[in-house]
């Protein structure tokens, strides 16, 4: 993903000089904003493939910059915070971000986590037959990007369109936690998979009828989540 656009928002310069030269030395173009007003006012100007936002941030907080940014753009967003409680992670999973990173942080693992992000976002087509899964009222076409349900368009993250792909491109059969973080997040820890839960939790509200009797994604009690085709 070399040559990608990132914006940086922390409000600790140190922290802004490591994720930047890290990132400048992978190949991505990098911009950095100071405060949530800032980041906003840079995101205009910028255009970013993908935001890092911190939550602690002066003027505004990460999470008002994130509801003001998923207002105007399903831009991925990644959260590096010091903030590790549960809540805030769902919290921010609920308003759309695409992945959470906890400080103390790798700068190493920072970059992989963006490449992965920008990946999911930009893989290559393949057939068009290939591309496109029909089930009941729900339409999803990978290669737009778009997702139907009885005709009407439904606005999905990054990360909630992945999901949603990768299991209807693999119908009935039963995926584990861990195994839809390592393919959608591409990550193995056990701490992540409320992320999981997080994210169906999302989409069945986004897709199904009656999120609380789901048609389509379906929970198999003690292993994991399949799509019934």
């Amino acid at each position: 993903m070399s040559g990608s656009k990132v914006l940086v928002v922390d409000d600790e310069p140190e922290i802004l000089t490591i994720v930047e030269h890290r990132l400048v030395k992978e190949g991505y173009t990098v911009a950095t904003a100071a405060d949530g007003e800032e980041a906003l006012e840079t995101f205009d100007s910028f255009k970013p493939d993908i935001v890092i936002l911190d939550l602690m941030l002066p003027k505004l907080d990460g999470f008002e910059v994130c509801r003001r940014l998923r207002a105007r753009s399903s831009v991925p967003i990644l959260i590096l915070s010091a903030r590790n409680d549960e809540i805030d992670k769902v919290v921010g999973f609920r308003m759309g971000v695409d992945d959470y990173v906890t400080k103390p942080f790798s700068p190493s693992e920072l970059a992989l986590r963006v490449g992965a992000v920008l990946r999911r976002t930009n893989r290559p087509d393949r057939n068009e037959q290939e591309e496109v899964v029909e089930v009941g009222g729900l339409r999803i076409d990978r290669r737009r990007r778009k997702v139907t349900v009885n005709g009407e368009s439904v606005d999905l993250t990054v990360k909630e369109f992945e999901l949603l792909w990768f299991l209807a491109s693999n119908p009935e059969l039963v995926f584990t936690r861990e195994q839809l973080l390592s393919q959608v997040w591409q990550s193995n820890y056990p701490e992540d998979r409320n992320n999981v839960t997080v994210l169906v939790s999302r989409l069945r509200e986004k897709i199904e009828d009656d999120p609380s009797n789901p048609r389509y994604i379906k929970t198999v009690w003690g292993v994991g989540y399949k799509f019934e085709a």
